[in-house]
């Protein structure tokens, strides 16, 4: 599933994500990991502090995206869920 990730430079993820293989795996594919450690890891691992404060946009927009009830509508198609998350965010920037 890594292979399937797009081009990136860093990948911001929340403590979900700390798992020593899931580091290595995305430092082999070029992406730097901003991911910081759980709480019972035995050696921290450093990660940016600054680049993983904009992830609250990512957050934010998530949940920006759910008072319009995207995620519980039933599309049948991905080409028309995606058409609906376009003019959601569309409408969401200009307000």
């Amino acid at each position: 599933m890594i292979e399937a990730l797009p081009e990136a430079k860093a990948m911001l993820a929340d403590r979900g994500y700390d798992a020593n293989w899931f580091r290595t795996a995305l430092t082999a594919s070029g992406i730097t990991p901003s991911i910081p450690s759980k709480v019972n890891h035995k050696v921290p691992v450093p990660h940016n502090r600054p680049l993983y404060r904009q992830r609250h946009r990512i957050e934010n927009m998530f949940g920006k995206l759910n008072d319009w009830r995207i995620h519980t509508r039933y599309y049948r198609c991905a080409h028309t869920f995606m058409s609906a998350i376009c003019i959601a965010a569309t409408v969401i920037f200009w307000l």
